[in-house]
């Protein structure tokens, strides 16, 4: 019984260890970014409002990723993300920026 309960061990132990699971950008957007973006908090531009979107749109997604990551003006590194991947932001800024059309 003791040799199984090793072995059963060992052998998980060797398993790959697999990611969490990527969450939406919906889901980033819920729980990290509406705090600012709902109510444009310190110059956050508001959560589909195209015409405060159209300029930051401009700029591409890997602008606006990069941006993200940074910080900036008010907006803290990783928009208060710190474990997001990069997939996660831009299915973020991706989600708001298509609120904003």
């Amino acid at each position: 019984m003791k040799k199984t309960l090793i072995l059963a061990a060992i052998a998980a132990l060797s398993l790959p260890m697999t990611a969490n699971a990527e969450r939406t950008g919906e889901e980033i957007y819920n729980t990290k970014c509406g705090v600012c973006h709902a109510a444009g908090i310190a110059g956050a531009p508001l959560f589909g409002n195209a015409e405060e979107w159209a300029p930051r749109a401009a700029k591409g997604i890997d602008a606006l990723l990069a941006s993200a990551k940074t910080g900036l003006n008010a907006m803290p590194p990783m928009g208060t993300c710190m474990d997001c991947s990069d997939t996660e932001l831009t299915a973020a800024i991706q989600y708001m920026l298509d609120a904003a059309k």
